[in-house]
């Protein structure tokens, strides 16, 4: 028997419907909850997401404005582009698209964005937000999107033994704090953990965001698990594939994302769901 598959396009319709209805609201009262994606450069994954994030920004009443830089901008440029957003009272959130050339430079541009107007969790507040409940900020919208997707999908996240391989700042650590807060019991592991394929197979929802394609196979998986593949990896031969061998876990597990197609498109309705939020809260 094959898998399930949770597939994100359904769960982004639903968000979007109801994201649309909320700005129609804000509409009425004269607002119109606005996006700035900033760009570095012209990589050609940061040109998808943008043209992603924008297409479902225009569906839920958001409207986007982009500012581009040139790969060979100054730190000093960057920091300019992230005040005159701070400065705009018309921007409501603002998405650096990462990671950028120049780390230290997307470090102090993190830091130098306003916490109520990062909508995807870069700033010190907004990571404080995620660990704490408290405070001004958003969770990364890639880690708040699995916890949407699954719970669109209809699982109950309250009890479930989960485990997350991987534990960087932007995926890993936040989507293990958000499925604590939907009472899950969490395991972190990572690509150091000793025998990883024993951890992953006692949990029953298993989310792996380690950033390496295929680290996740046969060896890792057991009946009845449902399964988040986060990983995204262009081949050789232009084909997407995930952090989980998709054709070895498909006829094992209970349930799984495919790669593209399951947590994506739920990644940028989280992000239009963040500046709506963020709109809503300016207009009071």
């Amino acid at each position: 028997m094959m898998a399930e598959l949770l597939k994100g396009a359904a769960v982004a319709a639903a968000m979007t419907a109801e994201l649309a209805a909320r700005s129609a609201a804000l509409a009425e009262l004269g607002v119109t909850p606005t996006l700035a994606i900033l760009r570095v450069g012209e990589r050609a994954d940061d040109l998808a997401y943008e043209r992603a994030a924008a297409r479902r920004c225009e569906r839920a009443g958001v409207a986007v404005q982009t500012l581009a830089l040139p790969e060979d901008c100054s730190a000093g440029q960057l920091l300019a582009a992230i005040e005159a957003v701070n400065a705009d009272a018309g921007i409501d959130g603002c998405l650096l698209l990462r990671p950028l050339p120049d780390r230290t430079a997307e470090a102090a541009a993190c830091a130098a964005l306003r916490p109520e107007k990062d909508v995807d969790g870069m700033t010190a507040a907004s990571q404080s937000f995620v660990y704490s409940g408290a405070g001004v900020g958003f969770a990364p919208c890639t880690a708040e999107a699995v916890v949407a997707l699954l719970e669109g999908s209809g699982v109950d996240l309250s009890g479930l033994r989960a485990t997350v391989v991987g534990r960087s700042p932007v995926i890993g650590r936040p989507v293990a704090m958000l499925l604590l807060q939907k009472n899950a019991t969490v395991t972190v592991c990572h690509t150091r953990t000793k025998d990883l394929a024993a951890r992953c197979r006692e949990a029953e929802l298993l989310v792996v965001a380690a950033g390496r394609e295929g680290l996740i196979g046969a060896e890792s998986l057991a009946p009845g698990q449902i399964v988040v593949d986060v990983g995204i990896h262009a081949g050789p031969d232009g084909a997407l594939r995930g952090d989980v061998r998709f054709d070895e876990a498909e006829g094992i597990v209970k349930a799984i994302t495919p790669v593209p197609g399951g947590v994506g498109a739920v990644t940028t309705a989280v992000l239009a769901r963040h500046v709506i939020e963020a709109a809503e809260r300016n207009a009071k």
